[in-house]
């Protein structure tokens, strides 16, 4: 289920189901020939287009002083095939059954966030963009009948895109919020009686206006992140999870659920923040070729926040 909002017009239509048709009848293929095809796909960005090229190996480099070029080379390699097993594994995911989702997306201790929610503690679930976050969403096949999960997600400016992307991603049960909705989502669970259990990818670079905190991260210092997340445990009093994904082979992964904080509100401020991106460091560290090193995370400094944002209200000075 989806709650945006907005209406495509005839052609959007026409273009979205000319566009599902041809992606679904791609995931009807087995996965073995999907990779095949990822694999020509990784020659084609890596060494032919170059996709973003020097963007990952700076990453790299400034993320990783401590290795040698070669290991860099080989981190940057891998990372592209990755990269493109992930899409092809995503189009997968528009026809997979749940019977093999269960087989290649397994959650070891499921029942960690099944306890907090059947206390009646709403939980939100802290993601990264690391492995397959997009196979989280298979997690209610792992819980019992009945439970009920959502994802918070950015709605895309081209909604053709954005609603073929939600296809796939409540295919298993779970709800879609849009990014802009979450408090009001929230809200009207809880005074319906419903605990919610809500996922967040908070590793994004965060708008000017947005920056709540900055801190080192993957030895970059003042790395400006979001707090959302824990403004929302804090005024809902909510249990915070962090999900511990990681790839044992192609096209199967593995996740763990640990606990960031069950007493937010007593926590000190940021502490919740801090201990999230903690937490997706070891898991980065641990395997570097699956975190999404394309994404421009450090394009915004301190000093031009500094120079933009008004201290006493922080807003845009202009």
């Amino acid at each position: 289920m989806a709650t945006s909002t907005y209406k495509l017009t005839p052609w959007q239509q026409a273009c979205y189901y000319a566009a599902f048709a041809a992606v679904y009848a791609l995931s009807l293929l087995p996965l073995r020939v999907l990779y095949c095809l990822s694999d020509a796909t990784y020659m084609l960005v890596y060494h032919l287009v170059r996709y973003r090229r020097r963007l990952v190996e700076r990453h790299l480099r400034e993320s990783f002083p401590e290795k040698s070029p070669a290991e860099l080379r080989r981190t940057a390699r891998a990372f592209y095939h990755w990269l493109c097993d992930f899409i092809f594994e995503n189009i997968k995911l528009f026809s997979a059954s749940p019977e093999e989702m269960r087989r290649r997306m397994r959650f070891t201790n499921p029942g960690l966030l099944e306890r907090y929610m059947k206390a009646g503690r709403g939980v939100i679930l802290y993601l990264g963009h690391h492995a397959n976050w997009e196979w989280v969403s298979t997690i209610s096949l792992h819980m019992p009948p009945g439970f009920h999960a959502s994802q918070v997600y950015h709605v895309l400016e081209n909604h053709v895109i954005d609603k073929l992307m939600l296809y796939p991603r409540s295919r298993m049960g779970n709800d879609n919020v849009a990014m802009h909705e979450v408090l009001r989502y929230i809200v009207a669970n809880r005074n319906a009686g419903r605990t919610v259990g809500i996922g967040l990818i908070a590793d994004q670079a965060p708008y000017w206006n947005n920056i709540g905190h900055w801190l080192t991260f993957l030895n970059h210092e003042q790395t400006p992140v979001l707090t959302g997340p824990e403004k929302l445990a804090r005024r809902f009093d909510m249990v915070c999870l962090y999900l511990d994904m990681r790839r044992l082979r192609r096209g199967y992964y593995e996740a763990e659920l640990h606990v960031v904080t069950d007493t937010p509100t007593a926590d000190p401020p940021l502490q919740q923040t801090e201990r999230y991106y903690q937490m997706l460091e070891n898991t980065i560290r641990r395997d570097p070729a699956c975190y999404l090193w394309t994404h421009k995370r450090w394009k915004r400094t301190r000093e031009q926040y500094d120079s933009m944002i008004d201290p006493a209200t922080g807003k845009l000075k202009f």
